[in-house]
Order: structure tokens, then C-alpha cells, then sequence
């Protein structure tokens, strides 16, 4: 995700939700047997029958994953998850909902300005077509670089974070709590990658949620603070737009109780690598890399598609295994899982 999608000032009210009557073409009947075809809708009843939110380009492939990842066990499988607009919502009460870094509220306004003019000069060559991956990856190193240098230079604190998450506009899905719950309970280990603030994203999580995980760790940037709570330096390398994925996996952390606590515990990469079975979930077209460097056997991508659903469909339903539609609610995911590692199948 994009260091800054708005700020409080700019948040919008949304429009009508999306009208999929446009598609009705594409939808088959209880008992189709095109398996070809784009299929817009959700499972009812272990049926062929589908509602219109949900679409999965191939289903007889992703039976085959399903299958095989059921086959292999929880002790094969794990989860990599993109943070803002997957596992929280893109619509929040009817306004646009922030994104970890876009709440970020600094106590002197003049650096949230700075970094304001930085995303204005970066944002359109993160998603200039023309420009090289190798060029571009050095201009978000450096955009990153910048940004963490503000947040630095002007004091970022504690409470400046607290202050920031408490009066952010920012949710979870519905689903999420009863996924991190069903994989906790089987050792199955999720993981955020995010090219956000893993501190923030902490506190987001014990705020909205109020409590952490055990098997939830954070791929992320991560500050350091000196005893009076102020910001001093970020831990690790630098993660960006471009490069979170399983080569960061060194970066990884287990939630903390209290902001400001210091890592304890590394996750043990290589043992994550052991697990060759992934579910991915994603929002946008470049959480499809967060499992490149991972020599996976199968994968199940899942991608929310929130907004400009006529213009990116197809290009989601081709990238993704199964697509979410309209800021969907997370309880798809959980069916699923619960179906692969059943009490039966455990």
C-alpha cells in the first residue's frame, strides 16, 4: 500500500454500492457445468448456486488446491496477509476508511505537510507503468527513506500514536477475529505484510480488537523509541512497496502487548519456509509477490476488490484464485479455512 491515501480532512462519503447487474451475464445457474466461465458469487449449501459477491475464474483448479491443502494438513499451511483494505475494511460508517501510515497524525502539523508534499511527488511514479522496476525500487527506497527521516526530525512519540489510532477512521472486517481465533488454535501461523509501521499496526490491533495473537507476527517497518517514548530510529531494513514479500521474513515479530516493547523474538524463518501450503490475501494486484521467495507447493490467492470493480475485475479474477467484491466481510475466508481443517480432517 501507498505510504499515504488521504487524511481526515479529505474523507469522503462513499457512493451507492456497486452495481453488478452488468455481470448477470456471467453468472450461471444452480448446477452449470461451464467451468470455464467466470463464476460471480458464493458457495450456498455446498451448491453450484451463487449470490453476487464473490467470483472464482477457475473452480475446478481451486478444487484441486483445496483438496491438496487439506491433504498435506495445518502443519503444511500457513496464512501471509496484506494489512490495510484486506484485513481492514475499505468503507468505515460510510466514510473512506485509513490506512496505517494515513492516520499517522504528528504533534507538529508541519511535518505531516512534508510528508504530505513527498507522497504528492511519489505516489504517481509508484504506479508509473513507464518507469523501470529496478529505477522505481530506488525512488520508494528513497521515498521510505525520506518519510522515516521526517517522522524522526519531528519528534513522533507515543502518544502522538495513541492519539492517532484512537481518533483514526479504521476497522477490521467482519471475520477477522474468528480467522486469527480458528488458526491460533491450530498453530498455524499468519502473517501481515506491510509496508506501513508495524507499531502503528500493533496498536491498531490492540485497540480494535483488544487482545493480540500468538501465531500472528508482523512483516514490517518498526521503530525504536528511547525511554521518554520518543522516536529515535526504525529496526531492520527498510521495507517498501516493492519489496514485501517472504525475502523480508528476518523482519518478523511476534505482536506486542505494550507499544514501545522491544523485539524478544524472531520468528524462525526457516521454519515458516517448511510450510509449503499458503493462503494469500491481498487487495491489490502486488500482494500476489508477498509470497515470492517462498517455495510454496500450492497456493490459494484471495483478493478484496473494493472499489473500481468494472474497470479492475478482470484483471483480478485472472490474478486472483477467488475475488471479493464490494469491501466483502472476511467470513468467506474463515468457511474456507474451517472446510480445509476440519475436527475430521485435523
Amino acid at each position: 500500500m501507498s505510504l499515504r491515501c488521504f487524511r481526515l480532512l479529505t474523507i469522503r462519503c462513499i457512493p451507492p454500492p456497486f452495481n453488478l447487474s452488468r455481470f448477470n451475464s456471467r453468472v450461471l445457474n444452480c448446477g452449470g457445468r461451464n467451468m470455464n466461465q467466470a463464476k460471480i458469487g458464493t458457495m450456498v449449501n455446498g451448491s453450484n448456486c451463487y449470490s453476487s459477491k464473490v467470483v472464482i475464474n477457475d473452480p475446478k483448479l481451486l478444487h484441486q488446491k483445496k483438496a491438496a491443502i487439506r491433504l498435506a494438513g495445518p502443519s503444511k499451511f500457513q496464512v501471509i496477509a496484506d494489512f490495510d483494505n484486506t484485513l481492514t475494511k475499505f468503507w468505515v460508517d460510510g466514510c473512506r476508511g485509513q490506512s496505517s501510515h494515513a492516520l499517522l497524525q504528528q504533534e507538529n502539523p508541519e511535518y505531516n505537510a512534508k510528508r504530505d508534499e513527498l507522497f504528492n511527488y511519489y505516489h504517481p511514479i509508484e504506479y508509473d507503468p513507464q518507469i523501470p522496476v529496478d529505477e522505481k525500487t530506488k525512488l520508494m527506497e528513497e521515498w521510505w527513506g525520506k518519510t522515516h527521516g521526517l517522522l524522526i526530525e519531528g519528534g513522533l512519540t507515543y502518544d502522538a500514536i495513541r492519539n492517532s489510532v484512537a481518533s483514526a477512521v479504521i476497522a477490521f472486517r467482519e471475520g477477522v477475529v474468528e480467522l486469527f481465533e480458528f488458526l491460533e488454535e491450530r498453530d498455524i501461523p499468519v502473517l501481515i505484510f506491510s509496508a506501513g509501521l508495524a507499531d502503528i499496526i500493533e496498536e491498531v490491533l490492540r485497540r480494535k480488537l483488544h487482545r493480540t495473537f500468538k501465531n500472528v507476527k508482523i512483516v514490517s517497518n518498526r521503530m525504536k523509541f528511547d525511554q521518554n517514548g520518543n522516536l529515535v530510529s526504525f529496526t531492520g531494513k527498510l521495507i517498501h512497496s516493492l519489496n514485501k514479500n517472504e525475502h523480508a521474513l528476518d523482519m518478523a515479530a511476534s505482536l506486542h502487548d505494550h507499544l514501545g516493547e522491544v523485539d524478544d523474538q524472531l520468528i524462525d524463518s526457516a521454519s515458516v519456509k517448511k510450510r509449503t501450503n499458503v493462503l494469500l490475501l491481498g487487495d491489490h494486484m502486488g500482494d500476489l509477490r508477498m509470497s515470492d521467495g517462498l517455495d510454496y507447493e500450492t497456493r490459494i490467492s484471495v483478493g478484496f476488490l473494493n472499489h473500481n470493480i468494472e474497470n479492475s475485475l478482470d484483471s483480478y479474477r485472472k490474478g486472483f484464485d477467488i475475488v471479493y467484491l464490494d469491501d466483502a466481510p472476511m467470513t468467506g475466508v474463515v468457511k474456507l479455512v474451517s472446510e480445509q481443517f476440519s475436527p475430521a480432517s485435523d
